[in-house]
């Protein structure tokens, strides 16, 4: 492994700082000088301890855009190296006279990161590189350059401005694929705009999605346009799935198990059922659900050791497993969600509970004849159920509609999926009359309930069915409403064949 001790480091410093290219170089004098003034910054625990919590939370704002910014640098003198090290010039190259065999190898060990990071910030600086060359001509060719992947521009001019980060960035590029006959390049480039303003920081210093949801929706939004590349998907990972037996010379063992998106499900929601009131996700009033949880709950073994005996257990009973032993009744089952229209014409998108994968209607057809799943039909009213203030809990029937229409814990960032989640009344039912509602209702995790109760962050709602969550003064004095996501698409699903219906009838 290759590494720069610290005198080595401070010597090459010394010699870039004596380099003639500094003082004739606006870009390094400026990077030198913001690099002089980060040096300047305290690093040590006592000023951070000292901070009172609205500086901390400023400066963690600060310090997030200052990362974000450095990396844009480093990956655009990542791409301008790659450039220089380009295999047709071998070892005349830049990072192969250093005594690298790759652009990202030279990356890697000059700024001490990993293989991966490194590697993303070599193809992103390359894209940016792609971008910004367009239309150039190519003197020692004489042709015009021309980007390969065009469709990534918006990502291109994003990262430039410093609205969103390498990383997401490279997670939107990475999932986005390419253009093919389903899916134009056009297509492509308007869903990369889109996934950039999911993405961005706003100006009050709000983050956008985070890289591990910013992959997941892209995911979903490239299969929302191409539903051949669905139906592929769902035939490789069924043909990959498999379960395997490793034994151990101790004579254990470890079982393997390759799922795909269909039983991946219901393997979740038996795990879930098992354990969750061990990991205090959920609260029960039904008195039986409740004293089944409190047993769980006082069980000494740990919730990897409870899920590894309910799935044996259900080995030994079979998949209608004993409902004295599982939270809830019955066997597991899938719950998906299409439209009208789509279930009338055949051939449209069907999502299912508790997954970011969609499913063919093919498959929902199947499922219908062997049972097991139970499908929401939604029209273009978006509220299918009503049940006002004659009650103060959700129903079960109520739950399912928010548990499709959410599809996890609403508050940002959150991963909680639907059986770790409670139906919050958005307008408190007893101190602002709220109606036990599907429009007044949203799913909040355990953690998140408590938290938005007690300390003062506010759920509301406009006529067109977005969520907006308030924050406390002390968090932001501003109080910037700050817009709600649904973990699936069932929303946009409707809004997408009104609007669809409103310009044909229009």
């Amino acid at each position: 492994m290759e590494t720069i001790d610290i005198d080595t480091a401070a010597a090459f410093r010394a010699a870039a700082d004596a380099h003639e290219g500094f003082a004739s170089s606006p870009l390094a004098r400026t990077v030198a000088v913001a690099v002089d003034a980060l040096r300047a910054v305290p690093t040590t625990v006592p000023d951070y301890r000292a901070l009172d919590e609205s500086t901390l939370l400023s400066l963690n704002t600060l310090t997030a855009e200052a990362a974000r910014l450095t990396r844009t640098h480093a990956a655009l003198l990542a791409g301008e190296i790659a450039r220089r090290s380009a295999p047709e010039l071998g070892s005349q190259g830049l990072a192969q006279r250093a005594g690298h065999r790759t652009a990202e190898q030279f990356v890697k060990v000059t700024h001490g990161s990993s293989g991966r990071e490194a590697t993303t910030a070599v193809r992103t600086g390359v894209l940016l590189a792609e971008i910004a060359d367009e239309g150039s001509l190519n003197l020692a060719t004489g042709e015009v350059s021309t980007p390969t992947q065009p469709w990534l521009r918006e990502i291109a001019t994003a990262l430039q401005s410093g609205s969103i980060s390498v990383e997401q960035a490279d997670a939107i590029a990475s999932h986005l694929g390419a253009p093919n006959s389903a899916v134009t390049g056009e297509q492509l480039g308007a869903l990369a705009a889109e996934l950039c303003e999911a993405a961005r920081v706003r100006p009050n210093g709000e983050t956008g999605l985070d890289v591990d949801h910013l992959v997941r929706l892209t995911r979903m939004r490239r299969e929302e346009l191409d539903l051949e590349s669905v139906r592929l998907r769902e035939d490789e990972q069924y043909e990959a799935r498999g379960i395997r037996i490793v034994e151990f010379p101790t004579g254990a063992g470890r079982l393997i198990m390759d799922l795909d998106p269909e039983n991946l499900i219901l393997a979740k929601q038996v795990l879930h059922r098992a354990v969750s009131p061990k990991l205090r996700t959920v609260r029960f009033f039904d008195p039986t659900e409740k004293a089944k949880a409190d047993t769980i709950l006082a069980d000494t073994r740990t919730p990897a050791q409870l899920g590894f005996d309910a799935f044996m257990q259900l080995l030994i009973l079979g998949a209608a497993a004993n409902p004295a032993f599982l939270l809830g009744t019955g066997a597991p089952h899938i719950r998906v969600t299409t439209t009208l229209k789509a279930l009338e014409s055949g051939d449209g998108i069907v999502r299912v509970e508790g997954s970011s994968a969609l499913m063919s209607m093919r498959t929902l057809t199947r499922l219908h004849c062997t049972g097991g799943v139970t499908t929401l039909l939604f029209d273009e009213h978006l509220q299918p159920l009503d049940i006002g203030r004659e009650q103060r809990l959700f129903t079960t029937a109520q739950r399912t509609v928010l548990a499709v229409l959410w599809g996890g814990c609403a508050a940002p960032g959150c991963d909680a999926p639907v059986s770790w989640c409670e139906a919050h009344h958005i307008n408190e039912w007893a101190a602002h009359h709220g109606r036990t509602d599907i429009a007044d209702g949203i799913l909040l995790c355990k953690h998140h309930h408590l938290l938005f109760h007690n300390n003062g962050w506010h759920i509301q709602r406009n006529n067109h069915s977005k969520y907006w969550l308030t924050p406390p003064p002390n968090i932001d004095p501003n109080q910037t409403p700050r817009p709600l996501h649904p973990k699936t698409g069932n929303m946009r699903d409707l809004h997408n064949e009104q609007t669809a219906h409103a310009k044909q009838t229009g």
